[in-house]
């Protein structure tokens, strides 16, 4: 996992103006190791608790764009506090993670960092918190409007049905019906069915 290590204040440049200041404090209260990696594909952060010699680590993938970046940190600040409140003792996305995720959002929802449209939805979702971002697929619609625009790439639940897209390593897949929650797709070269999750972001291609 490729890794960048930069001074504290360089975090700036990941996160929406004025969200720094109320950052800062929580990473130099709680001596927070902050890693900044590339894209991982099942993770957008991640929390390691301090033990031994071994300092707070949390890692927050650095293509997210700045309002994803800072609702993953404050998803992973959320588990180092409820750790330092519970120890092992509670489930990792229990009632207790929740209820501490769902009070740093709403410190920072009323700093007006965000656009209105997330500030909306992050309104609902901090009444259940989901288990990781990706899961919350209300919530990573609205954030997808703030990635740079890829030419050729949609969600899957975008693609006609029947129509053709390739995921990574050029595995191609032809569209099928939806399920209840899921999107099947039928992979080209095996016939075999896979379920997808609908903000899952794929690329058209043409027929062959």
């Amino acid at each position: 996992m490729s890794k960048s290590e930069a001074p504290l204040g360089s975090l700036s440049d990941f996160l929406p103006q004025g969200a720094f200041p109320l950052v800062e404090p929580f990473l130099l209260n709680y001596k927070v190791h902050l890693t900044i990696t590339r894209s991982r594909e099942t993770v957008l952060g991640d929390y390691r608790n301090a033990h031994g010699a071994k300092a707070h680590r949390i890692t927050v993938n650095g293509n997210l764009n700045q309002y994803a970046f800072l609702i993953t940190l404050l998803h992973e600040l959320a588990h180092l506090i409820t750790f330092m409140r519970f120890g092992n003792k509670v489930s990792a996305h229990g009632k207790e993670w929740k209820s501490q995720f769902s009070d740093l959002l709403q410190q920072f929802l009323q700093s007006s960092l965000f656009p209105m449209d997330i500030a909306n939805q992050l309104s609902v979702s901090l009444k259940n918190p989901a288990a990781s971002s990706c899961a919350d697929d209300a919530l990573m619609r609205v954030l997808r409007k703030y990635d740079p625009v890829k030419q050729g790439f949609c969600l899957v639940e975008d693609v006609p049905v029947g129509a053709l897209f390739l995921i990574k390593q050029n595995r191609l897949f032809r569209r099928a019906e939806k399920g209840r929650k899921r999107i099947k797709a039928i992979e080209v070269s095996t016939g075999k069915v896979y379920l997808f999750s609908p903000i899952y972001e794929v690329k058209l291609q043409n027929e062959l």
